[in-house]
Order: structure tokens, then sequence, then C-alpha cells
């Protein structure tokens, strides 16, 4: 007579635990340190948004080959160069990012952090809407409300603003559409990221020598922004502060359950959203607080019937 299968022992259930405490507090390290981003991106105040963009995509490339080197991650990058063919969708994810890298450090210039904080809130239901139309995904009809909610929120804030908040759709939609080529590469987070920093770091450094041949830049600058800092300690530190979320959100989604991921990630949005109000001091117009009232909700159905769906099938 066979015995029954013993179940998980204490031991192992103790290290699961161990291990999902562990992923929590690399995403709460990942998600909070990209909802202060607001915070590190006014310390710029007074060098363009242009000339920060480039030292960000130099100096992330910088760092990340210095990372690669030292954890000896070289082989999928090697991987990716040897096929060009395939460098085409990593170049468009390059232009993407840095499209949206851009744009959000002018939203923090020009104090318009709410209208970033409402982009990056409306950025999963666009990857939902973009996983319908290009990749056939279905949706459950209160999954369709969801997306339905955003839109109409959106569609008042056109009405009531009587302009395009175009920082709010231009993140959204750069970083959904990111999201939706990027599942098409086959490179981690890390490697993806030197990949795509490698093919616009040259032209990141020519045109970053081309301001320094005129006279433009304000690398050596000895007291910018509010702090008095060096503008080339900045400008360093922007690659440094690029890569450390992406490896904290690494370790976090190697522990954790796709759901819960999914949860953190509001909590990047939600620190820009009060930052903005709190520390800032924007107006928050009654149009753009309704739009945010039926993104959120939107997000909160979507977020939930995902959830209950995700739990139906491990029951079945």
């Amino acid at each position: 007579m066979r015995r029954e299968q013993a179940g998980p022992s204490v031991e192992n259930l103790a290290q699961a635990r161990h291990e999902s405490a562990k992923g929590v507090g690399f995403g709460l390290g990942a998600y909070v340190m990209w909802g202060c981003f607001p915070l590190y991106f006014a310390l710029f105040e007074g060098i363009p948004a242009r000339e920060v963009l480039l030292h960000r995509i130099l100096w992330s490339c910088v760092f990340m080959v210095l990372l690669i080197s030292v954890i000896r991650r070289w082989s999928p990058v090697r991987a990716a160069f040897a096929e060009p063919r395939k460098l085409v969708p990593v170049l468009a994810c390059s232009i993407l990012i840095a499209l949206n890298w851009g744009i959000y450090i002018h939203a923090v210039e020009v104090h318009e952090v709410l209208q970033a904080s409402l982009g990056y809130f409306m950025t999963p239901l666009v990857n939902v809407g973009l996983g319908m139309l290009f990749l056939k995904e279905r949706l459950t009809r209160v999954q369709l409300f969801a997306l339905g909610l955003a839109v109409l929120g959106l569609s008042l804030q056109l009405i009531g603003l009587t302009k395009l908040p175009w920082i709010t759709l231009s993140l959204a939609v750069t970083f959904g559409t990111y999201g939706l080529l990027r599942k098409r590469i086959a490179l981690d987070g890390l490697s993806g990221l030197l990949v795509e920093t490698m093919m616009l770091a040259p032209l990141a450094l020519l045109l970053i020598g081309g301001q320094w041949f005129s006279g433009e830049s304000h690398f050596t600058a000895s007291d910018v922004g509010p702090l008095g800092l060096p503008a080339s300690v900045l400008m360093m530190s922007s690659g440094v502060l690029t890569a450390l979320p992406l490896l904290a959100f690494a370790g976090a989604a190697r522990r954790l359950r796709l759901a819960t991921v999914g949860f953190l990630m509001y909590i990047n949005p939600t620190m820009q959203f009060l930052i903005a109000l709190l520390i800032f001091k924007e107006t928050l117009h009654p149009t753009m607080l309704i739009t945010f009232v039926l993104i959120w909700s939107g997000l909160a159905l979507y977020t939930a019937s995902t959830f209950f769906q995700h739990r139906a099938r491990q029951r079945g």
C-alpha cells in the first residue's frame, strides 16, 4: 500500500514565505524609486530636458556595461547583436523608451507631474487596448467596461480642459507600445536596457559633443537646482537611478505572482500624484479630478476582474 504524497514541508513553506516577503520588498523598492523620480528630476532645474535625456541615455549605457560585466550576463547581449535583423524591434523599443523618458523629464521641467502620473495610471489600460487590437486578446464584459471608464475619463478631460493633454497621452501610448513590442523580444530587463541604450548612445554622445563645442553644455555647472549640486554628479547618477529600480523589479518578478506585481505597480503613479499635489503644489482642476476618479475606478475593476479570473483558473 502506497503512502499518500506528503505535502510541502514546514521548511519549504517557511522558505516560500521568506522568498515572497523578499519579493514584496524588492517590488516596493522598485516602485517607490520610480515614484520618487519627480523629486529627482526636479534637481535638474535650469538644465533643458533634452540635455538631461541625452545624458540619461549615455550614463545608463555606461552603468549597464559595468553591471553586466560584473554579473557576467553578456551572452544574451552578444546573441542579440549576432542577428542584426532581429534588432529592428529593439531599435523601435529604444526610440519609444527614449521618447517616454524625454516627455517625462519635460513634464517635471514644466510642472505637469499630474499629467505624467495620469499617463502612467492609464498605461495598463492602454496595454489592454493594444492587446485587443494587435494580439486579439479577449476581454470580459467587466474588463471592457473598465476600459470604457478610462476612455470616458480622458474624453471628459479633452472637453473640459479645451486642450489636448498630450503629456498624458504620449506617456501612456509610448510606454504601452513599448510594452507590446518588448513582449516579442527575447531579452530580460537588464540585457534589454543595455542593448536599447547601446543603440542610442552613439547619437547621444554625438549630440552631447555638439553641445559641448557650441558652449551650450551644462555638464560642468557647479551649482544646479534647489540643492546646488554639480551637474556632472546629477547627470552621471541618472544612469545608476535608471538601472536600480529595474534590478529591484527583476528580483520581485522572480519571486511574486503576476497579480501581486500588477497591484504594486500602482504605487508609482500614486506617489507621483501625491508629490505633484503636496510638494509641487500643482493645481488639480475639477475635470482632471473626475478623469482620475474614472481611471482609478476602471483600474480597480480591471484588477479585481483579472484577480478573480486567475483564482478561478487555479481552482479549475
